[in-house]
């Protein structure tokens, strides 16, 4: 066994404190227990996989990716692990660590410069650009994880998890969108099982493209890329809830402190999401989401940094 049998079946836990009285119980699932700390780990094993089965990946071949950090990290690992060059094309709108996480797992970063460090619709495309570039040479891959619908069966096993630990007994699931690829999958396998289960789709409010409204610059790491992602899938989606980066940020320093839950933005985005549902649905339903990743990956950001 090596390391990527490490990756999934990570465990679901009940919220106890941030759920207010008269709400459906709250689970989220611990995306951190995965090898990089990050739900990542499961897209990057299943595109490197299915790349080198039909032969679009090669050994001795480069891979390339665009990425915020945490898709990059988990590249970086199944990489490393597999043996393939990585090159990454990222920006210091990203925190340090992630970008840090990724360079210790052996990937070559190129940095695209930001507006004052927030993610924008043209930062997104400026990095796709830079990789698009890198992936022109001989014996590459390019990951291309917006059009990569590879990464939706990654996501899929995690929807089977899900369905298992709540023993289907699962009424919605509440879900950050970044490339649409991991609400797309966990919905696939849900609705599979029960045809009612709700899709919510969770986007930063100040950039609610999802909902019909302008893009704009906000700093929920890793979703709202400012357009319609190409793998986002409109059909499978029941309600598309907008969340502000302050209320992500607030909600995220109070799972650490009284959920003892220390994750990222966005899960603090998708917790006041499924709060949302989980009032509205009432006592004996159940709301699912995802802790997508670690707090460490952010220490270095305002979330939790005190000046």
């Amino acid at each position: 066994m090596d390391v990527l049998a490490a990756i999934g079946n990570t465990s679901l836990v009940r919220l106890r404190k941030v759920v207010p009285p008269g709400c459906a119980d709250v689970f989220v699932k611990l995306e951190w227990e995965n090898p990089t700390g990050s739900m990542k780990d499961r897209m990057a094993l299943a595109v490197i996989q299915r790349a080198e089965a039909d032969g679009r990946l090669k050994p001795g071949d480069t891979v390339v990716e665009y990425t915020g950090g945490s898709t990059g990290a988990s590249l970086a690992l199944v990489c490393a692990a597999r043996g393939y060059r990585l090159r990454i094309v990222t920006s210091e709108a990203f925190s340090q660590e992630k970008r840090d996480q990724m360079a210790a797992l052996g990937a070559e970063l190129t940095l695209v410069p930001s507006e004052g460090g927030r993610t924008t619709k043209k930062l997104i495309l400026d990095m796709i650009e830079a990789a698009r570039a890198m992936a022109s040479e001989p014996h590459t891959y390019w990951t291309d994880q917006l059009n990569n619908r590879d990464s939706i069966a990654g996501y899929e096993a995690l929807g089977e998890e899900i369905w298992a630990q709540t023993e289907g007994r699962v009424d919605a699931f509440a879900h950050c969108v970044g490339t649409g690829a991991s609400s797309r999958g966990v919905a696939t396998a849900l609705k599979r099982r029960r045809q009612d289960v709700r899709l919510v789709v969770v986007e930063p409010a100040e950039s609610a493209v999802l909902s019909g409204g302008p893009p704009g610059p906000h700093k929920i790491e890793g979703v709202g890329i400012g357009y319609l992602p190409p793998l986002y899938e409109r059909s499978l989606v029941d309600e598309i809830a907008a969340v502000a980066t302050d209320d992500a940020k607030a909600m995220t320093r109070r799972l650490a402190r009284e959920e003892a839950l220390f994750a990222g933005t966005s899960s603090g985005a998708n917790v006041v999401a499924a709060l949302r549902v989980a009032a509205r649905l009432g006592p004996g339903a159940t709301v699912v989401t995802l802790m997508c990743d670690s707090g460490l990956k952010y220490l270095s950001t305002d979330v939790y940094r005190r000046t």
